[in-house]
Parts: structure tokens; C-alpha cells; sequence
């Protein structure tokens, strides 16, 4: 991929042509003990992927280690072929748009985790440098609440937060955006652990403050009859967490019935508060254009959204993957820029997984180890990163 791009772009260098960077529903109904992992991430692999700096000289120098080819603009401002910390650096919001530090228009495209303690085998430096030669420019670090395992239950939250952790200096080294999700789902009502919520936030925010790749997302998926006041309610606890340290940082709000009614947010945004998003999640097979309606009449009204998970199966996780559909809502998302980010990176036996069952490798994914659901991915991050070359 990389030898691609490079002999690519070496092409497009000679042309003198030059660019900037650009511009679940209802799925997880798992058992709550139907997903223990067989694996966690050892000490070993933490050990062999130490970074050249410590955390604090990476998120303050932006000394990144991954390598990003870089273009230069019409009007001499660096630019490269995907959005990256060290080139683009922190984003932030600007109307309804997603914008870099120099205000152009920023589209993330990646992947997100399944839960942290079930597939903490991913969470790998090697694994995201993958990921960033597919073409993904963001991690999702999917941290679930409530269902065995989470956070709020029984998780161990020294080794939750420790993924998290090693997480974000991962997509730091390899110079990629990552999300810290707060992976509120069975519990329904965001509110019910709200004050464990600003407790975690508040660690996080004090962590990663000075970084420039730091997403949060508040609140992954309302649902079971949790309201737009529930989240507003629980938004205005739990956004102060993080500014009082994090003071510009993007955040992610969900919206109620599993991140779809992002209606409700167009009739009564969060105020107060600047680098705001509101999240829509959907599931090509089950989510069409009722949905995509939804989408494009909240954009049109001025709503910054982001797609912070979709799948291209059904809303249950599993039935059959709709090409058509998934690409549709694809022109979609990339008509308006806005970011999307394709769940799950495991092997688990579904079609939401991005790995077949039979792949045991945590890295240096082949295209042979890719479901159907990876393939298509594969295909539409690798088509990106070469429209952006051409």
C-alpha cells in the first residue's frame, strides 16, 4: 500500500498538481457474557511498542512517528493525503463543518473497537499502523458501561483505563485521530452512571488536554426510551468535566433510539459550549432512506454531525450485508464530509466484524482475512486516500 501511494503520488508531484486533505441503530443486543475475551493485551506487547518520546513530548512537539506523505497547497500551507495530527493538528468545529487548526474542512474515516475488555487484543501499536495503511485516520476506542465487563459493572477499570490509554498513544504514533467512547448502550438512560461518568472524563481530560488527537464521545447509543432531555440533562454534567480541562477539544453527543433522531438536536441544541457534534449511527441493511433523510435535513439545518459507528449488515449485528445501500449512504456522508467510523474491529462470529472468525492476527491484516464487511471497507478507505492522490 505504501509503495502504492508513494509511486502515486510521486506521479502527481511531477504533474504539479497539488492538494489539501479534505476537505447502531438498535445492533448491539449482546448477552452479557457471551463475549468474555480469551486474550488481553500482555506486558510484552506494551513493551516492544514503546514510543520514541514520552506521551507528553509526542502530544506537545507532535513528534509523530508514523510516516505521512505530505503535499503542499496552492497558497504554501502543508497539507497531506489524509487529515493528520501532526499536519492538520487539533480539530475543531466551525458552523456545521469538522475543520483542522488553518479551518479546512477535515472528513475522519476509520474504525472502531468492539469493547475494550471482550477484544483488548486489537489494541496494539502494529495493529493501528494496519489501519493506517488501509487508509484510516481514526480509532474508535469503544470503553462499554454496562454489560459484563464494563466500566460501571464488574470491569476492571485499572486495565479499562490502561487500554484507553495505550489506545490514544497508539493513534498518537501513528499520527491518527482517536475517540474515547463512552459506550453507553444496555443501561439506556446515559444519566444512570453520570457521576461515574464525570469521574472518568475529568481523568481523561486532565490526561490528554495538551494532545491533539483526542476525541471524546459522551454517550454512544440512548436508547429504551431515554429521551433528548435525558441526554441534554446528562450533556450538561458531563461536558464541564471535560472543559474544565480540556477547553476546546471535540465532543460527541449521542442522540436518542440508538444515535438516530438527530431531529431532536436540530430543534434544541446544547448551547453554551463551542466544538460540539451530535452523533448518527446506521446499519446499511436496516437503515436506509428514512434515515438518510433524517441525516441530510438535520445537515442542511446547520447540524454538525458525525458517524461515529455504522455497519453495512443489519441492525442486530448479523443478517446480510447490503452493498448498495452502504455505498449510497457512503455518497451520502461524503457529499455533506462528514465522518464515519465502521464497526468492529474483531473476529467475532458476525457480519458487523471486520475480521472472519478464522483470522487470529491482531496486525498485518491480509485481504484474505477480511469478512465481507472488511473487504468492502478496505475498498472504500484505500479509494479515498487515491482520489485525494489523483
Amino acid at each position: 500500500m505504501k509503495k502504492y501511494i508513494a509511486l502515486v503520488l510521486a506521479a502527481v508531484l511531477v504533474l504539479g498538481i497539488f492538494t489539501g486533505c479534505g476537505n447502531k441503530g438498535n445492533k448491539e443486543t449482546e448477552s452479557q457474557t457471551d463475549e468474555k475475551a480469551t486474550e488481553s493485551v500482555n506486558s510484552a506487547e506494551n513493551n516492544t511498542e514503546d514510543s520514541t518520546q514520552s506521551s507528553t513530548e509526542n502530544s506537545t512537539e507532535n513528534q509523530n512517528v508514523a510516516d505521512t506523505e505530505q503535499l503542499t497547497t496552492e497558497n504554501g500551507q502543508e497539507s497531506s493525503v489524509l487529515a493528520c495530527p501532526s499536519v492538520n493538528g487539533k480539530l475543531h468545529v466551525e458552523g456545521s463543518k469538522l475543520v483542522d487548526q488553518n479551518n479546512n474542512e477535515v472528513q475522519l474515516r476509520g474504525v472502531s473497537t468492539h469493547g475494550l475488555a471482550w477484544y483488548p487484543q486489537y489494541v496494539t501499536n502494529d495493529c493501528f499502523a494496519t489501519l493506517k495503511s488501509f487508509g484510516a485516520n481514526v480509532v474508535r476506542l469503544a470503553m462499554y458501561t454496562y454489560e459484563s465487563g464494563g466500566y460501571c459493572t464488574d470491569g476492571d477499570r485499572q486495565q479499562l483505563e490502561t487500554l484507553v490509554q495505550n489506545g490514544v498513544q497508539y493513534a498518537l504514533n501513528n499520527d491518527m485521530y482517536v475517540i474515547i467512547d463512552w459506550h453507553v448502550l444496555n443501561e439506556g438512560n446515559p444519566n444512570r452512571y453520570s457521576d461515574v461518568a464525570k469521574t472518568f472524563f475529568v481523568k481523561m481530560a486532565q490526561q490528554y488536554a495538551s494532545y491533539n488527537n483526542v476525541i471524546y464521545e459522551i454517550c454512544n447509543e440512548p436508547c429504551k426510551g431515554a429521551t433528548w432531555g435525558d441526554v441534554k440533562f446528562y450533556a450538561s454534567e458531563v461536558i464541564p468535566s471535560i472543559r474544565s480541562y480540556d477547553k476546546d477539544a471535540v465532543i460527541l453527543i449521542g442522540t436518542p433510539n440508538w444515535s438516530q433522531d438527530v431531529d431532536e438536536a436540530v430543534k434544541d441544541p446544547v448551547t453554551g459550549y463551542d466544538n460540539i457534534m451530535y452523533t448518527l449511527h446506521f446499519y446499511a441493511a436496516t437503515h436506509k432512506e428514512d434515515l438518510q433523510n433524517k441525516l441530510k435535513s438535520a445537515a442542511d439545518a446547520g447540524l454538525p454531525i458525525f458517524v461515529s459507528e455504522f455497519g453495512i449488515c443489519s441492525a442486530d449485528g448479523n443478517g446480510q450485508v447490503d452493498i448498495d445501500s452502504a455505498n449510497s449512504w457512503i455518497s451520502l456522508l461524503d457529499s455533506y464530509g462528514i465522518s464515519y467510523v465502521c464497526w468492529n474491529l474483531s473476529n467475532k462470529d458476525e457480519k458487523s466484524a471486520l475480521l472472519t472468525p478464522a483470522c487470529d492476527k491482531t496486525s498485518g491484516f491480509t485481504y484474505e482475512d477480511l469478512s465481507d464487511e472488511g473487504k468492502w471497507l478496505y475498498g472504500v478507505l484505500t479509494s479515498h486516500v487515491t482520489q485525494v492522490l489523483n
